[in-house]
């Protein structure tokens, strides 16, 4: 009875080995293949085996095999699956960091942006605040310098106001002496004047010189081109009643409106009622007489 089972049980191991290692290639075979495929539309695979029966195959081998050839197919279907889930977490990890490498990107361009404007708005405000500390310093630069002119025009003003009021002085002081020496001259006291022209003679003449100089040079405008140390000679006329009746330029200083000017002077004197008082040999001089004409305030 032991010698038909073992029989059997021979006659089935080795179509059993065949059929596992059938479908171990076959399994082997299927997870190359989607090794080797990247992206394909989740499905479960199909096993597909075909066994051929033996004629001395049992019924328990075929149901064996096919058992066999589920788990396999069941395991084959779970592994795809868990490779299809892994490899799309892969691919969202990847287009998740390609988004956030794009957005890092944006956000620096951004950054450089906003950093290239700020740039250019502080170098705009440094240069306007240049251009207004310039603008102030020119403007201070300019009242200094407005400043600096009004102190030398009040100083050289006021040296001019000296200078005139010593000249005024000294002018002054002459015809102040001048006048007391006429006055004394022309005083009343016929013996002192008979005493006078006795032991002067000249001088008595250069007096009435000096007296229509003196008159001369209280009707004189002074010309703008006037300079010191000018000088020139008129060639005056005059009456016995000290009418003066022509004035002309003998020698000119060379200036024009300065030879003008002395000639309209003498000619405003008019009349010298001190001449009245001359003999006529003490007045023959004077008919016609040449005088130089050198106002005091050209001779400082």
């Amino acid at each position: 009875m032991q010698q038909p089972d073992r029989s059997r049980s021979e006659s089935l191991y080795w179509p059993t080995i065949l059929a596992v290692g059938l479908h171990v290639i076959i399994f082997g075979m299927l997870f190359v293949s989607f090794a080797m495929t990247p992206e394909l539309p989740p499905s479960k695979p199909i096993v597909q085996a075909t066994l051929y029966q033996l004629k001395s195959q049992s019924q328990a081998k075929v149901q064996t095999n096919q058992k066999i050839a589920g788990e396999a197919q069941k395991t084959a279907a779970k592994q795809y699956e868990a490779e299809q889930l892994e490899q799309r977490k892969v691919e969202q990890q990847k287009q998740a960091a390609a988004k956030a490498a794009e957005q890092k990107k944006a956000d620096e361009a951004r950054k450089a942006e906003a950093g290239k404007a700020d740039a250019v708005k502080k170098a705009a405000e440094a240069k306007k605040a240049d251009e207004a500390k310039k603008a102030e310093q020119l403007k201070q630069a300019e009242i200094a310098k407005k400043k600096a002119a009004e102190e030398a025009q009040k100083k050289k003003a006021a040296e001019e106001a000296k200078k005139k009021a010593a000249a005024d002085a000294a002018r002054k002081a002459a015809e102040d002496k001048k006048a007391q020496a006429l006055a004394e001259l022309l005083s009343d006291d016929t013996e002192r004047q008979q005493a006078m022209a006795d032991t002067q003679g000249d001088q008595t003449a250069g007096n009435f010189d000096d007296l229509i100089r003196m008159r001369a040079a209280e009707n004189w405008t002074r010309p703008p081109s006037a300079r010191n140390n000018m000088s020139v000679t008129l060639r005056v006329n005059m009456l016995p009643d000290g009418t003066i009746t022509a004035a002309t330029v003998s020698r000119s200083s060379g200036d024009a409106p300065f030879d003008s000017s002395a000639v309209a002077a003498v000619k405003n004197i008019g009349r010298l009622t001190e001449m009245q008082g001359l003999s006529a040999q003490d007045f023959q001089p004077y008919r016609s007489f040449t005088m130089t004409f050198t106002p005091e305030d050209l001779a400082l």
